[in-house]
């Protein structure tokens, strides 16, 4: 400042005049290019949110559009009494408790294959189920042939069945008891849906065998006999049912008219003497036939 106070008057008021210009267009310069910033900012903006805007519009043009030609197709379908045209959905095989049995491994193609005879229903659902009990069983630690077994005893694969006491569906689970259950899967309306009704129906099951501590005292527990000392046979056919299903997975014959329940014995005596049935699953369990009919020669042998 020393210096520039010993330059002339003249200079001196041309330098300052110099510095105050240069400080106003510095900073001119600077709301300049925080203005142009600002603008290239909202110019990005506004061309996204115009391309977001025509992407929605897009969209909602198509969806209108289809919909409209959708709605003349149908009204076109219904005056020619076309029902089927107006109704279709492709989506619905999606919706198909079904496959084809020749995606099952041997086991389960022979087993889908037996109860689809002996039920007299279509393979390919029968087929989905068995391979639905072979997965979660795995899971559940149960055998799939239990599963089946229930399942056949309980509805005859009837997937719409209902007890006189609430009991619903392919394993016959009472929904009322066990809604809580269903929430996971949307509802209790998912009783109705097969595979649904089957995965519940394993964990009740898996946990009457866990409380009652014995296969025969948990399928008592199931069919809600758990404190009466008869279950009208129910434990019986099951494990009878399991037997042929077991035979038939190991590349067994099995009839598929065979007997639904086992030969009573003919008196106390012989019930008594008759062994209770093994909870373990042996590696090679003797045919439900075989076991009938060594039932009946011990009966046979106490007559006499």
């Amino acid at each position: 400042m020393r210096n520039l106070e010993r330059l002339p008057k003249p200079v001196l008021a041309l330098a300052r005049t110099a510095g105050g210009w240069t400080r106003r267009l510095g900073k001119g310069l600077v709301e300049i290019s925080q203005n142009s910033l600002a603008a290239l900012g909202l110019a990005v903006v506004s061309v996204v949110a115009v391309a977001s805007w025509h992407g929605q519009l897009v969209v909602q043009v198509e969806s209108h559009l289809l919909q409209w030609l959708q709605s003349r197709h149908e009204a076109r379908a219904e005056a020619s009494g076309d029902v089927l045209t107006a109704v279709a959905e492709p989506e619905a095989v999606a919706r198909a408790t079904a496959v084809d049995p020749a995606e099952l491994t041997r086991q389960q193609a022979a087993v889908a294959q037996w109860l689809s005879r002996r039920y007299k229903v279509a393979a390919e659902p029968i087929a989905r189920l068995v391979q639905e009990a072979w997965a979660i069983g795995s899971k559940a630690g149960l055998d799939p042939t239990l599963i089946l077994a229930v399942m056949a005893v309980e509805s005859s694969f009837n997937p719409f069945a209902q007890s006189p006491m609430g009991a619903q569906g392919l394993m016959q689970v009472l929904t009322r008891v066990h809604d809580d259950k269903y929430e996971r899967f949307g509802g209790t309306l998912a009783a109705f849906d097969p595979v649904t009704n089957l995965r519940v129906g394993v964990q009740v099951l898996k946990e009457c065998i866990a409380r009652a501590g014995s296969l025969e005292a948990g399928l008592r527990h199931y069919v809600g006999a758990a404190n009466q000392a008869d279950d009208s046979g129910y434990g019986g056919r099951v494990l009878l049912e399991q037997g042929y299903l077991r035979q038939v997975a190991d590349g067994g014959t099995v009839p598929v008219n065979a007997p639904t329940q086992a030969p009573q014995p003919a008196d106390a005596a012989a019930v008594r003497s008759t062994p209770a049935p093994s909870i373990a699953i042996p590696t090679a369990t003797p045919t439900p036939i075989a076991a009938a009919a060594a039932r009946t020669d011990q009966v046979a042998l106490l007559s006499r």
